[in-house]
């Protein structure tokens, strides 16, 4: 199945993760690292694209942005087409620098900006970059250091990320230091790394509390959202968006999942679906009805026709996880 459009329109907030390739490091100094700065400074001033947060790790980058008239893309081509060029010259390499495709998330203002300034920020103090807070508040290679003003970058939107912390400068840098700490302890929450259902509600039992009420909501991986921001984004969007929405979608990527699980598992899909009581198919039944169930959003009914099994043998299923 093919990966879903990009989703973006001028003023969109992004959540951007870029990767080696085969997981290579793109970064090996701080004369790289200086490149890539510089480099997000001129793109970012010339495609008007605003920078809220950001983190440079060894083979991994992370931006918090609101896309600029001329979309993503445009700047995601740039930056990275230019400091492609210039890491490979530098350093006498050839072909692709980075994965082909970068991940970008669409993430509800309102709710997320504040978790994810702290989440990306706090990247080189998880991955052992720096030893504490105090070190991350001097560390250059990092959007929290310009928060602190321990750096200064022209092109980083200062002002605006504080001002969700507070009315004064003092009191919202203070806030939002105090919020870093509490963040810290909360671990990694891959929720802010992706979109769909699970991460905009914020886990699966909340999934499941929503299916007990009756409730739905409208989810896309590409987005990081409630129900109503997601319909709203993919309602605005062009008509080869609108094609992600239905349950067509859902149920192909369901479909391409369920094959490539029984592959993995060393089963045959026929032996799935004709309800063999093998271990390792209940085994691999089990883990995909509570995807496509609490994850998917598919109905009992339709996971039932999938994996093999009943409608009510997939609430069973469903029951038991909480």
């Amino acid at each position: 199945m093919p990966r879903g459009a990009r989703l973006d329109a001028p003023g969109t907030l992004h959540h951007v993760m870029v990767r080696g390739i085969e997981a290579g490091r793109i970064i090996i100094d701080d004369v790289d690292r200086e490149s890539f700065v510089s480099r997000i400074a001129a793109v970012a001033s010339r495609t008007g694209t605003h920078i809220y947060a950001w983190a440079l790790m060894t083979n991994h980058v992370h931006l918090l942005l609101k896309s600029g008239p001329a979309g993503l893309p445009d700047f995601m081509r740039k930056l990275l087409t230019g400091y492609s060029i210039t890491y490979n010259k530098r350093h006498q390499r050839h072909g692709h620098l980075f994965q082909n495709r970068y991940k970008s998330i669409v993430c509800e203002e309102e709710p997320y900006l504040r978790k994810l300034v702290a989440y990306i920020h706090l990247n080189p103090l998880r991955a052992g970059l720096v030893g504490s807070l105090d070190e991350l508040s001097h560390y250059q290679w990092c959007g929290h250091a310009a928060l602190m003003r321990h750096t200064t970058h022209e092109w980083q939107e200062l002002d605006y990320v504080l001002g969700y912390f507070g009315q004064t400068e003092d009191s919202a840098r203070k806030a939002y230091l105090n919020f870093i700490h509490d963040q810290l302890k909360l671990g990694k929450q891959h929720e802010l790394t992706g979109g769909g259902l699970i991460r905009s509600a914020g886990g699966w039992f909340e999934v499941f509390s929503m299916r007990q009420r009756g409730e739905r909501q409208f989810s896309d991986e590409r987005i990081l959202g409630g129900g109503d921001f997601v319909k709203a984004l993919l309602d605005e969007a062009e008509p080869k968006e609108q094609a992600f929405l239905p349950i067509s979608s859902r149920m192909a990527k369901a479909q391409e999942e369920l094959e490539s699980r029984c592959g993995m598992a060393g089963i045959s899909l026929e032996s799935l679906q004709s309800g063999s009581r093998r271990v390792r198919c209940s085994i691999v039944r089990k883990e995909l009805a509570l995807r496509f169930v609490l994850e998917l959003g598919l109905s009992f009914a339709e996971t039932a026709r999938l994996i093999g099994i009943s409608a009510s043998g997939v609430n069973q299923i469903v029951r038991r996880m909480k």
